[in-house]
């Protein structure tokens, strides 16, 4: 029982790696519990933004994904 955990841009970079595995279920404080101290104080900013199963979460504190599921990690996008 897994889900997959896609982290976006500079995130990806930061982690060195685009995506994990994570146990289900999954809460927002087991996804910040399973990442390196710098990338989850990354996460708790106000500027990153979660979606699960494709749905941009209000309050990403409330994830909470089931077995099959993924989790994506927005950064803030820039573009010109």
């Amino acid at each position: 029982m897994a889900v997959k955990v896609l982290f976006l841009g500079p995130l990806s970079d930061l982690l060195d790696t685009a995506e994990i595995s994570l146990p289900a279920p999954l809460s927002w404080g087991q996804l910040l519990d399973s990442v390196p101290q710098a990338v989850a104080e990354q996460l708790q900013g106000e500027r990153i933004h979660v979606a699960c199963q494709g749905h941009v979460l209000r309050d990403k504190t409330a994830l909470f994904a089931l077995d099959g599921q993924e989790v994506a990690l927005l950064p803030p996008v820039s573009g010109g």
